[in-house]
């Protein structure tokens, strides 16, 4: 996609949402919206073999007034360890909300080290204020069998809520494509089972559609029990895994945040994108144009 072309479309796009988001909040939302919205870091491509994309991700989200962050505990843990954690958190002022972890979650030999990093993840967001551990499960291969592993599934996050929840802050689970836990059924089917006094849904909208899952249906079916949420649309094109900027894909969104609106005003709904090699907005863009596309929708940010 050539430059002029998305610096055009980007301009033409955020100029919409901002004079959009200029209209009175009555255009938009019959009643006034309370749930606040957070950001996670991966479009900026802080993962746990680049921690220090931490640093550029906090300076946007805070500036664009974003209520909350969420980046990996692996990445909380690198800059904790080096004494530099506190002073990162006090140069941009965005709160921790939630770390993102995978466990494992088919090995039952690996229980009582999950028990231990879970509980020592747990720890750590509650020492930096944050409230939530997001918990995805360990990889699938092709010889997979979702049935002869549900039991230990099943068990293992149950442990693994409850090491979580003893700690003080809350935990729930996480499908994504290409772990344990996949596809609708197999979300059904866990979610159905799990002890929720410790453990709740944390769904990402965006790979429910993509796995084939209607996401807003999938949300009004387990909504009592969604505290937290990676709230991204997707279109399936070229770039960014097939995930966009909000309101540019078929994730019916709004239908989501009016079920959560009524379900649950008090969940962390976490805006999230994914990254590709050729991205044609840049990460700052992409959360702008998220920012554009709630408030449009009533929704408001830190100033």
């Amino acid at each position: 996609m050539p430059t002029t072309l998305n610096r055009r479309a980007f301009a033409k796009t955020v100029f919409a949402g901002v004079g959009a988001a200029a209209l009175p909040l009555s255009a938009w939302a019959a009643e006034p919206r309370k749930l606040k919205i957070g950001c996670t870091t991966l479009i900026w491509g802080a993962v746990p073999r680049n921690p220090e994309n931490l640093e550029p991700a906090l300076k946007d989200m805070s500036e664009l007034g974003y209520n909350g962050f969420e980046t990996f505990a692996q990445i909380l843990e690198d800059w904790d360890k080096k004494g530099t954690l506190a002073g990162l958190l006090q140069k941009y002022p965005i709160p921790l909300t939630s770390a993102y972890t995978t466990v494992d979650v088919t090995n039952p030999a690996a229980r009582k080290e999950q028990v231990e990093m879970v509980t020592r993840y747990a720890k750590l967001v509650k020492k930096y204020g944050g409230r939530f551990l997001v918990q995805s499960c360990n990889g699938r291969d092709k010889n997979y069998n979702f049935a002869e592993h549900k039991a230990n599934i099943i068990s293992s996050l149950n442990e693994y809520g409850k090491a979580v929840t003893d700690v003080g802050i809350g935990t729930g689970l996480h499908q994504h494509t290409g772990s344990a836990v996949e596809t609708r059924d197999e979300t059904y089917a866990v979610m159905e089972a799990v002890d929720y006094k410790v453990f709740k849904f944390a769904p990402d909208v965006g790979q429910l559609q993509k796995g084939g899952a209607d996401a807003a249906q999938v949300v009004k079916d387990f909504s009592k029990i969604i505290v937290h949420m990676h709230f991204k649309d997707y279109k399936g094109w070229n770039y960014m895994a097939g995930y966009c900027p909000l309101g540019q894909g078929v994730v019916d969104l709004k239908g989501i945040l009016d079920t959560m609106e009524k379900a649950n005003p008090n969940a962390n709904i976490m805006h999230e994108l994914d990254g590709s090699s050729d991205m044609p907005f840049t990460p700052r863009q992409t959360a702008e144009i998220g920012k554009a596309y709630l408030q449009k929708l009533g929704y408001t940010f830190r100033t």
